[in-house]
């Protein structure tokens, strides 16, 4: 054989090993199903990315919706091997089925109006709310609606219950998750919405507070998913998120992290 001849063949031969064994590293990369609350997306990302650097066997994948999506996707058998949920309702709900037996919280958040950056019908403070010609806000069903309406009662004890229903009499679309309600106000439908403090989008929406004695914490609760196809990585997950480093994150996008849970 002439010896170009022979450089090509053990070419062929070296390329055809490194993909077998880029094939087989690859197989044994396990992956971690996370399903979160789409208000975590941006913290569970950058999370994602921390994860994997220092777990190279473990490949997460990251699934976002509302939470009551999610749990209704878990108790009907979705593949997760770990639920995040936006609040304890649908977590304990799990927990009855003997889906998500241990949780615990790991982060808060609380609520926001936003506004378009023009603010057209101009409200400058959550009393303002009843001049919006178009609120959004999120279902009944979805963590962020039902910390809003809880909000409204509040209100409705401070401002009186017309303020209740003068706001509600504003809505022309309840949402399924928060990154929706969002959206609304980015696209220019909506003169306001009632968000998480952690969806502010500085340039593409303004915001303005809502009064502490109108405003609700919202917990965040998260636990392995009984049948878990990966209990080890699931475990690992959940206490890197506890860590100094994926409180650290939270606190960065704007969650009360708080102190590390006792999971």
């Amino acid at each position: 054989m002439r010896a170009s001849s022979l450089a090509v063949t053990l070419l062929c031969i070296l390329g055809a090993a490194a993909v077998a064994a880029g094939g087989e590293a690859g197989e044994d990369r396990r992956t971690l199903q996370v399903f979160a609350a789409s208000s975590l997306a941006d913290a569970f990302r950058e999370m994602e990315t921390a994860f994997e650097s220092t777990h190279p066997g473990t490949d997460v994948s990251l699934v976002f919706a509302g939470s009551q999506v999610l749990r209704l996707q878990i108790a009907q058998g979705a593949r997760a091997d770990v639920f995040a949920s936006a609040d304890r309702s649908h977590i304990e709900s799990l927990e009855r089925a003997g889906l998500v037996p241990d949780y615990a919280e790991f982060a808060g958040n609380e609520l926001l109006v936003i506004v378009p950056p023009d603010n057209p019908a101009g409200i400058e403070s959550f009393n303002d709310l009843p001049r919006a010609q178009r609120l959004v806000i999120g279902t009944e069903n979805v963590p962020v609606g039902a910390y809003t309406r809880e909000a409204l009662r509040r209100a409705a004890a401070h401002n009186g219950p017309e303020f209740e229903t003068a706001v509600l009499d504003r809505v022309v679309s309840e949402e399924s998750n928060a990154r929706l309600v969002r959206a609304k106000v980015e696209l220019g439908v909506a003169d306001a919405a009632i968000v998480y403090r952690t969806d502010d989008a500085p340039g593409r929406v303004r915001s303005i507070p809502v009064p502490r004695w109108a405003n609700v914490r919202a917990g965040y609760l998260m636990g392995a998913v009984a049948g878990s196809a990966n209990p080890e990585g699931a475990e690992r997950w959940i206490g890197f998120v506890a860590s100094p480093a994926g409180r650290e994150i939270l606190s960065r996008r704007g969650f009360k992290a708080g102190s590390a849970p006792a999971w």
